[in-house]
């Protein structure tokens, strides 16, 4: 428990749950297609792309809100609910709003909805940073004016809750690449998700997954970065090790939907709407994986 003014307030962990949206306070949102950069063989919205979207959404919103230095923000953890994957070529309506706040950071919670029946839930713990020293910067009452309402007063915490990796976890190199860096000179939050996508493919699993990501300390240009991986009853996790430190790990569980057998969520062979030579047919592409 916390204190506010002169009683005591409820703080949960951040982007551990997915609250439902009010409708009260703020709302903003953008429309977009899913191209074809944006997916995997299959047709599927890849979860590095959608964690672009959710990142893109919410630098619109706070510049659209004209918060000061409105793109110093860094994710602390995100956590991310496929229900039926968006398809390429979809039209998506991408909704987003505050969920709750502490005392540097805010939850953002977004809704990916697509005409064709995609649907993604996602909850990020976003920290505010000082744009010269890079340290945690207290929200001010700018931001309370603006996502306080929407908040409706949810205390969250920033904490990082994934275990450490344990004995007997398989371990390989994790290259880096000049792609990976963004604006702040470290491996960009969206990058952590390629690496969910290989093992998704690898396990010929369909998208249908709840997956979280927490981020430490950055990873710096030139590292030698090693990822590493445990299988747990109905998912697996990974951690992204630099000297021994754990800079970042992911989360990963299959959604099976009830009475669809063991098979829900696989990837299926491609459907007709892809040529020989790669040139892709939108009609021919239903959404394969739902």
């Amino acid at each position: 428990m916390a204190w506010l003014g002169c009683g005591p307030v409820a703080v949960t962990q951040g982007a551990t749950e997915l609250i439902p949206d009010s409708g009260v306070g703020r709302r903003f949102s953008l429309t977009r297609r899913v191209r074809l950069g944006d997916v995997n063989p299959r047709g599927r919205l890849r979860l590095d792309a959608a964690a672009r979207y959710l990142q893109d959404v919410a630098n619109d919103d706070a510049a659209a809100a004209g918060l000061v230095d409105s793109m110093f923000w860094v994710v602390r953890r995100a956590l991310i609910e496929v229900v039926v994957p968006p398809a390429f070529d979809e039209e998506v309506d991408i909704r987003t709003w505050c969920g709750g706040t502490g005392s540097r950071w805010a939850e953002r919670r977004t809704t990916i909805r697509g005409q064709r029946g995609g649907l993604l839930e996602a909850a990020v713990v976003w920290v505010r940073i000082d744009r010269e020293s890079g340290a945690p910067r207290k929200l001010g009452e700018e931001f309370h004016r603006c996502y306080g309402e929407a908040a409706g007063g949810r205390r969250v915490r920033a904490r990082l809750v994934h275990a450490p990796p344990g004995p007997g976890s398989e371990v390989r190199p994790w290259p880096l690449r000049a792609v990976d860096f963004d604006l702040m000179g470290h491996v960009n939050n969206a990058v952590y998700w390629e690496a969910v996508e290989e093992e998704l493919a690898i396990r010929r699993w369909g998208g249908r997954v709840r997956a979280s990501v927490e981020y430490g300390g950055g990873i710096d240009p030139g590292s030698d970065v090693s990822l590493v991986r445990a299988d747990r009853e109905g998912g697996f996790d990974q951690w992204f090790v630099v000297e021994g430190e754990v800079k970042a790990s992911t989360s990963v569980s299959r959604l099976v939907q009830a009475g669809s057998g063991t098979q829900a969520g696989r990837e299926t062979p491609p459907v007709c709407g892809v040529s020989p030579n790669g040139s892709v047919d939108p009609s021919g592409i239903p959404g394969p994986e739902r």
